[in-house]
């Protein structure tokens, strides 16, 4: 993927149809979520995913993209699953997995992304506290977006958390630009040194996502050509919101 893509900034009447947007896709998650239950399967989480895009004559920007297509609405990635698993029917949820999906809306040609990470029933002690990392570290990511601030910023928030509580951030998968396409510019990565990076101005859109790993930060895609897994086989989890640059506090995009 080229990131030497025009950064876009969004003018006031672009962040209003890309919150409504965000909108949208929080409901998609509470949706899918409210259904993570042992015996669910996973391709039944995209169809309830897709009911909700039509109710509000949405579509997702996943289904169709890259080579070969990806052929859902949503990612649903399990357990050592990290990004872009695909929904079957055959996959069959059952009590602790912890379960990443990902989303994302166009509306009126404007894109908003968002991921969580949630467990089936009972999850570990363990898979509690990598949750709880994960999504802290995308609140400490959020933070950072402001005026004054540089991408730097924001990597070096998420990584320092992580890392300071023994996980691991991939080197390979990164946040990124969102609105007018589902990827422009700037890249975001995970890890990264403060002060460094492009400096944040207002009407920047970008959609945070630490991707944090138990074991490895190495990663290995499956025969299907996109589940991103672990490479040692270790849990993982995701977390993402669309975030706008404004004068003032960061705004995210992707909430109810």
């Amino acid at each position: 993927m080229s990131w030497a893509r025009q950064i876009h900034l969004k003018s006031q009447a672009e962040l209003q149809t890309m919150r409504e947007a965000g909108r949208i896709n929080a409901e998609v998650l509470a949706t899918v979520r409210a259904l993570l239950k042992p015996g669910v399967s996973t391709a039944d989480l995209n169809a309830a995913a897709e009911d909700v895009l039509r109710k509000h004559k949405c579509v997702s920007p996943f289904k169709g993209y890259g080579h070969p297509p990806f052929p859902t609405s949503i990612t649903v990635s399990v357990n050592r699953e990290l990004v872009h698993g695909i929904p079957s029917k055959k996959r069959i949820l059952k009590e602790g997995d912890i379960v990443s999906i990902d989303c994302g809306t166009v509306l009126n040609g404007l894109v908003a992304d968002s991921a969580l990470t949630a467990g089936v029933g009972e999850i570990s002690p363990e898979a509690r506290n990598l949750l709880k990392v994960t999504e802290e570290a995308l609140a400490l990511g959020i933070e950072k977006m402001r005026v004054g601030n540089r991408t730097g910023d924001v990597s070096a928030a998420i990584q320092k958390h992580v890392e300071s509580n023994g996980y691991f951030v991939t080197r390979e998968y990164t946040g990124h630009g969102v609105g007018r396409q589902m990827h422009e510019g700037p890249q975001l990565p995970n890890y990264g040194k403060a002060g460094a990076g492009l400096p944040l101005k207002p009407g920047m859109t970008i959609a945070i996502e630490p991707m944090v790993l138990i074991g490895t930060e190495q990663t290995r895609i499956l025969p299907d050509h996109w589940t991103v897994v672990s490479a040692d086989g270790s849990l993982t989890a995701h977390f993402e919101h669309s975030v706008a640059v404004t004068e003032g506090d960061p705004l995210i995009l992707t909430v109810p």
